[in-house]
């Protein structure tokens, strides 16, 4: 049951997660167009990924290491906590970070949710504007070379974060896989 919801809520387009977001944490909760109510939104958007794979990354752990837990007479927690979970934390981590690559690329649930105030938020509960929301902005209003150099500026900057969030998660990956075996 819960492997369908998760994969229900996997294949829902990025703009209806916004409205859901609009409606429950902007308007109903009260929050407001505010920095929290685009992460909540956002943390609800790629919770599903991250729990399919999840999953992936424990079963791919190989049966004989519970096996030989068990027969050497360890407890199922200890087996879970210190065998099955370090052999697993290399995928678990690399979902972990490239579902974060993927949040920088949305703008839907943040344009519904956090609002596109073009200042630096003093708060989790002021407005705000991400690179891509800034992006969106930008592209509209492209009349000077000025704006187009921003535009372009910008959008390099999102890809190098990308870039450096995938690279990033090789690195990581690596250790804790050198780290387990």
């Amino acid at each position: 049951m819960i492997r369908f919801c998760t994969e229900s809520l996997a294949g829902i387009p990025s703009i209806i997660f916004g409205l859901f977001g609009m409606t429950f944490f902007v308007a109903v909760l009260g929050l407001g167009f505010s920095i929290l109510s685009g992460a909540l939104t956002l943390s609800i958007l790629i919770l599903p990924v991250i729990i399919r794979t999840t999953e992936e990354a424990l079963m791919a752990v190989p049966q004989t290491y519970r096996e030989g837990s068990y027969g050497l007479g360890a407890s199922k927690i200890y087996t879970i906590w210190k065998l099955i979970l370090p052999a697993a934390m290399p995928g678990i981590v690399t979902s972990i970070i490239l579902s974060v690559g993927r949040v920088i690329g949305e703008s839907a649930p943040v344009f519904l949710t956090a609002g596109m105030v073009a200042r630096i938020p003093e708060s989790v509960m002021d407005s705000g504007r991400t690179l891509t929301v800034h992006l969106y902005k930008l592209t509209q209003e492209l009349y000077t070379v000025h704006e187009w150099n921003q535009a372009y500026a910008t959008a390099t900057v999102l890809i190098v974060v990308v870039l450096l969030i995938n690279m990033l998660t090789k690195i990581i990956a690596s250790k804790f896989s050198k780290a387990t075996y």
